[in-house]
């Protein structure tokens, strides 16, 4: 979820509603906000994450895949929106698989 001073970007709302989620409402949070909360997992899905917060104490188990920034894409804008879709799609089947026996 590409965000831009807290907020989800256009590109990643338009996206995601073509698949019937919407993310219209989302905004970035601070590892504060989840301090005393637990999970089951933690995942990471970009470098910068994985970097920037290489332990969260509420996870029990902190898995991370590394995928393309959609922030970083460039061109005309069907350019950038077609991105954005191959990055989502790359996800979904990520998690499809990761998760299929859990």
């Amino acid at each position: 979820m590409t965000v831009s001073n807290g907020r989800v970007t256009p590109y990643a709302i338009r996206v995601m509603a073509e698949i019937g989620i919407d993310i219209g409402a989302h905004r970035s949070k601070g590892l504060q906000e989840f301090l005393d909360q637990k999970f089951d997992y933690v995942i990471t899905v970009c470098d910068h994450a994985k970097e920037s917060c290489p332990f969260f104490p509420g996870g029990k188990k902190i898995l991370h895949q590394s995928f393309e920034d959609p922030s970083a894409l460039t061109g005309t804008e069907e350019e950038i929106v077609a991105g954005f879709r191959r990055i989502r799609d790359e996800i979904r089947n990520w998690i499809e698989n990761e998760f299929s026996n859990v």
